[in-house]
C-alpha cells in the first residue's frame, strides 16, 4: 500500500516534480463520494444523520482514495513510478541459456493482493498472484513486482485485465516480450450474492511471448 507520501518520494528520487505530478494525477474526488454514499443511505431507507451512520460518509470516502489509489495512474505512469532495473550479467545469461537460447525465467509467486470488480464493486479477496518473465538485457528488482501487481490491483478491475495490465507494465519496465502472469481469486460477486458458491475460485493466464508456445515455461509455473 502506498500513500501520497510514498509517492512522492518515488518521484523525488527520480527526479520529478512531485506536488505537481500527484496534483496533475489526483482524480478522487473525496467530496463527491461522501455525496452520493449519504444519497445511498437515504435510497436505503436509513437516514444518514444517525450515531452510527454520520461519519460514514466520509469514512467510505477515505477508503475508496485508498483502495482505488491506482486509478490516479495509468499503465504507463506505473511503469515510471517502478521502474527500477539492474544489468543483466550477460556471462552468467550465457552458462544459463537454454537449448532454445533463453536465460533462466524470473518467477515471483503468492503476492497477496484484492480488487474490487467493476461490475458490482464487490470485493475480489483471497487473490494471489504469480509473475514470470525472461530476462532481455535488465532485471526488474523483486519488490518492484510485488508493488506493480499491487497498484493494478487498486482500481476497478476485472480479474483477466488485471493480468494483462501487470503484463504490459512488466514488459514496459524490463524490454522482455515473454511474460507471464496467473491468478487465482475469489469474488463475491458469486460467493456472497447471486449464485452464491462460497467454494468457488477463479483462475487466469496472462501468456505473452515464449510462453505462449513453449509448454515447458508454462509447466515451470506449477
Amino acid at each position: 500500500m502506498y500513500t501520497k507520501g510514498c509517492c512522492r518520494l518515488l518521484y523525488r528520487l527520480a527526479g520529478c516534480r512531485n506536488e505537481d505530478f500527484m496534483e496533475k494525477h489526483k482524480k478522487i474526488d473525496t467530496k463527491a463520494i461522501e455525496y452520493h454514499i449519504a444519497g445511498i443511505l437515504k435510497a436505503l431507507g436509513d437516514d444518514p444523520e444517525r450515531e452510527g451512520l454520520k461519519d460514514t460518509p466520509e469514512r467510505v470516502a477515505k477508503m475508496y482514495e485508498e483502495v482505488f489509489e491506482g486509478m490516479n495512474y495509468t499503465n504507463e505512469e506505473i511503469a515510471e513510478m517502478f521502474n527500477k532495473t539492474f544489468a543483466l550479467d550477460k556471462h552468467a545469461d550465457k552458462e544459463c541459456a537454454t537449448d532454445g537460447g533463453a536465460s533462466d525465467m524470473v518467477v515471483v509467486k503468492d503476492i497477496d493482493i484484492f480488487s474490487y470488480c467493476e461490475h458490482h464493486l464487490a470485493l475480489m479477496y483471497d487473490m494471489k498472484v504469480t509473475v514470470a518473465y525472461i530476462p532481455k538485457d535488465r532485471v526488474i528488482g523483486l519488490s518492484k513486482i510485488a508493488r506493480i501487481a499491487d497498484m493494478v490491483s487498486k482500481r476497478l478491475q476485472l480479474q483477466e485485465r488485471i493480468g494483462s495490465d501487470i503484463a504490459d507494465i512488466i514488459t514496459e519496465v524490463t524490454g522482455s516480450e515473454d511474460v507471464a502472469v496467473l491468478i487465482e481469486g475469489c469474488h463475491s460477486c458469486m460467493t456472497a450474492r447471486g449464485i452464491k458458491k462460497p467454494n468457488a475460485k477463479t483462475y487466469t493466464t496472462t501468456f505473452r511471448g515464449r510462453f505462449c508456445t513453449d509448454l515447458s515455461l508454462q509447466m515451470r509455473l506449477k
